[in-house]
């Protein structure tokens, strides 16, 4: 079973759109896309510089975009992916992608979606001086006993012994400063605010406004919520936690539970890939893991689907004994 996952915000970067442009088509979806967010995707895409794309209101759109146009080149349209995919997923705004790609919402839905999001994301840091942290290697319990002590919100449970914390600048200057035991790094993540913490809340009533005018379709593919890992069979109820996880924390090691569970084969990330592959490696054991981050990685991209394909297809022993 193939399972298609979109990243996050912090996997930005300046110019990971540019390679992007030189496939048939991608420069109109992205302009038209554009006119939708009231956001030049393309200059923010290819020319603006980390500073820029680390404004939430212009990752997140940026984020988005790359997974739709990513995904649909690698499977050749909406279509075809929707019947090669077993299960789709998306880590913190990466659940708008993976909304879209369920046929949930339409692409336009998701762009204006998305800039609505971040703006109201931005709106909600600019109050107080936050952000958030990686946390590499220790004890689940023990990570989670020492943030609570701090005042941090384990914000992202991802998995393969990564926390992220989140909260004010003074509670993440502590914790640099003071590791929980059995951690081997603590890293600072390029984002512009406390994401998935009570530091948010103000921005959940901007996005359920924002979603009251949307008719959501119930899912073509499995989707799996990042609040709990369970998949979840009804676009209204999606688009509920589309709002909610905006102040919830992102749980993406359930989502890995859930994956093995349904006897998950190859984990496919949409651009900018890396991240969410690099914990399957860690997490999934014999389940390969592709990240696309450009254009090139699409054949090995397709060599792993063709592989789950055919491994789909093939009989068991059992069935060729029968």
């Amino acid at each position: 079973m193939l399972v298609l996952a979109a990243p996050g915000q912090g996997a930005q970067s300046p110019g990971f759109l540019t390679p992007w442009l030189d496939l048939p088509g991608v420069a109109e979806r992205l302009s038209a896309w554009s006119d939708v967010a009231g956001l030049d995707l393309v200059r923010a895409g290819t020319e603006a510089d980390e500073d820029e794309i680390r404004d939430t209101a212009v990752a997140q759109p940026l984020l988005v975009a790359a997974g739709l146009v990513s995904a649909y080149a690698l499977f050749e349209g909406p279509g075809p992916l929707r019947r090669q995919v077993g299960m789709v997923a998306g880590h913190s705004v990466g659940e708008l992608t993976a909304a879209a790609l369920a046929g949930v919402i339409t692409d336009e839905e998701a762009i204006a979606l998305v800039r609505a999001r971040g703006l109201a994301m931005a709106k909600a840091a600019a109050v107080t001086e936050t952000g958030m942290a990686a946390i590499l290697g220790g004890e689940q319990d023990t990570v989670l006993a020492h943030l609570d002590r701090l005042g941090l919100t384990p914000a992202n449970v991802n998995g393969a012994g990564q926390i992220v914390a989140a909260g004010t600048a003074a509670q993440l200057a502590e914790l640099a400063a003071d590791k929980p035991e059995g951690a081997r790094r603590v890293m600072p993540l390029k984002v512009a605010g406390a994401f998935h913490t009570e530091h948010m809340k103000p921005a959940v009533a901007a996005l359920a406004a924002e979603t009251a005018r949307l008719t959501p379709a119930d899912p073509r593919i499995p989707y799996v919520s990042n609040g709990d890992g369970s998949v979840v069979a009804t676009g209204t109820d999606i688009v509920e936690r589309l709002v909610a996880q905006v102040a919830s924390p992102v749980r993406w090691d359930a989502c890995m539970e859930t994956f093995a569970a349904h006897g998950a084969t190859a984990l496919v990330e949409a651009a900018p890939g890396g991240t969410l592959t690099g914990l399957a490696k860690r997490a999934l054991k014999g389940v390969r893991a592709v990240p696309v981050k450009t254009p090139e990685d699409i054949e090995k991209a397709r060599a792993a689907v063709a592989e789950t394909a055919a491994e789909t297809a093939a009989p068991t022993a059992a069935e060729e004994s029968a």
